[in-house]
């Protein structure tokens, strides 16, 4: 029969100094450990910022169960800023710390103080920027490898995917077409409108065709048509690869010496590269075409005296500051969209995530580039 030495025992006590002193004795084994359990959390939970000693001379035995346990507790003195002196372990105790602790892969969690909770903002704040971090090298690494799988295949041209880049060139343009055309036609209507409520109220309503003219070819046919294509083919794209990378296509492309970079990604950036610019002028045109209508409806400007008009308004730089966004802005959309898509993990449900963050990631960078052209443009009086 077990008698009460046999059982594990915890004392919390204040030596002749003040200090305040922890003795454990007894079998701090797996079978003898219940009735220390609720001893050390009630009284460990409230003891913060002191000294303390820890006297574990009096423990006849112990086995992987205790030194778990003991280091649980040690744990949360310290995490709540107790300085713990532990004094009497044997040889024999000090290599089973030793070895149990080195399999230990993490700390207990701590129940937050007040000052911890204070912090918690400022430590989720630290994260975040250390995740936006991580984040940045791991794009640039994907811009780098992209830039060098490029510069092989200049030197070698007859590698290039052409009908891959021409399919590419189908679903992210001519597929696009039609939500553009709309897009842009209501673009036009809307800018029309506005223009012409104030523009009545000085008689001043041929003006509205500068407005149409400029402020469509240089800003908004750019921008709308690169947020549409950002949502519809920047979003499919990250679909495609992480569809692949959960299927382990990828993989399996690497291990037959396929470069995905130069099947996956360049297709892809390179079609979206010259589409863009393209849907852009398309753009521009349904855009007038759009605020002419209204013009000649709302305000009775003949399209003749609209057209006449336009054609001494509107120079040709504006159109080219326009078409000349679109690289960039298809750069970013496809780089972000296949970035995501090989971030992707082995499930489905990171594919939506993954993808709502390509779209939100492109058109945040799609609307970045644009204000850094403005400013540039302006700047050089352009």
């Amino acid at each position: 029969m077990k008698t009460m030495d046999h059982q594990a025992d915890v004392r919390f006590l204040q030596d002749e100094e003040g200090e305040l002193l922890v003795v454990s004795s007894g079998s701090w084994r797996v079978a003898a450990l219940k009735m220390v359990v609720p001893i050390l959390e009630r009284q460990t939970r409230n003891i913060r910022n002191q000294s303390l000693r820890w006297d574990v001379s009096r423990i006849s035995s112990i086995d992987s169960a205790g030194i778990v346990l003991f280091k649980h507790y040690l744990d949360q003195l310290q995490a709540q800023g107790c300085k713990v002196e532990v004094v009497g372990a044997s040889p024999a105790q000090q290599k089973l710390y030793r070895m149990v602790t080195s399999y230990i892969s993490a700390s207990p969690e701590i129940r937050g103080s007040p000052q911890s909770r204070l912090l918690r903002p400022f430590n989720r704040l630290g994260e975040l920027a250390m995740a936006f971090l991580r984040d940045i090298n791991a794009f640039l690494s994907f811009v780098g490898e992209n830039f060098v799988v490029l510069m092989l295949l200049l030197l070698q041209p007859w590698k290039f995917r052409y009908r891959a880049i021409v399919r590419n060139i189908q679903d992210a343009g001519v597929g696009a077409l039609p939500i553009v055309t709309l897009t842009s036609f209501l673009i036009g209507v809307v800018i029309a409108y506005q223009g012409a409520v104030q523009l009545q109220k000085f008689g001043a309503n041929i003006f509205v065709v500068d407005m149409i003219a400029i402020s469509v070819t240089r800003e908004l046919a750019p921008l709308i048509t690169a947020i549409v294509v950002a949502g519809r083919t920047g979003s499919s794209y990250t679909a495609q690869i992480g569809v692949m990378k959960i299927t382990q296509e990828i993989d399996a492309m690497r291990i037959m010496g396929f470069e995905p970079h130069r099947f996956l990604v360049l297709p892809r950036v390179i079609a979206v590269m010259i589409a863009l610019p393209l849907m852009i002028f398309f753009a521009d045109i349904i855009g007038i075409l759009g605020g002419m209508l209204v013009a000649n409806f709302h305000l009775n400007i003949s399209f003749t005296e609209f057209i006449h008009r336009l054609q001494n308004v509107l120079e040709v730089k504006h159109v080219w500051i326009g078409i000349a966004k679109g690289p960039f802005f298809a750069w970013l959309i496809a780089m972000s969209g296949c970035f995501r898509g090989f971030q992707v993990s082995r499930n489905t449900e990171s594919i939506g995530r993954y993808t709502t963050i390509s779209v939100v990631n492109a058109i945040f960078l799609v609307i970045a580039c644009d204000a850094l052209f403005s400013v540039l443009l302006t700047e050089l009086g352009i």
